[in-house]
């Protein structure tokens, strides 16, 4: 779709999975088990669930710190979910929301 970027930058918040700097737009990929989706795949194991519990917490916790961060350091922030990849109905669906994500990001660039 001609969007330039960059993979898993290290010098930013939580990083990215994929940064697109010349529109500050950076896409999270998550894992539904690890972040704490309210999916399916999201769920707490049963065996040492307290320990569980509190793991994808601080998680999330972390997530939303990494999020706000880069909201106030002026970047857009996307992010996927890996359910939302499970088929390939799903997947076309989460490139066309990402893809409008990047195309707005754009259109807020040129206006700057």
């Amino acid at each position: 779709a001609g969007f330039r970027y960059r993979l898993h930058a290290k010098d930013l918040p939580g990083k990215p999975d994929m940064v697109f700097p010349s529109l500050r737009a950076v896409v999270f990929v998550h894992g539904c088990y690890w972040h704490g989706h309210s999916c399916q795949k999201g769920r707490v194991p049963g065996g040492n669930s307290s320990f569980w519990r509190e793991k994808f917490a601080a998680n999330k916790a972390r997530d939303r710190r990494d999020r706000a961060r880069l909201t106030r350091l002026g970047w857009r922030v996307f992010t996927v979910w890996e359910c939302s990849l499970s088929t390939i109905s799903k997947r076309t669906k989460a490139l066309r929301a990402t893809l409008d994500f990047l195309a707005s990001a754009r259109e807020d660039a040129s206006r700057a």
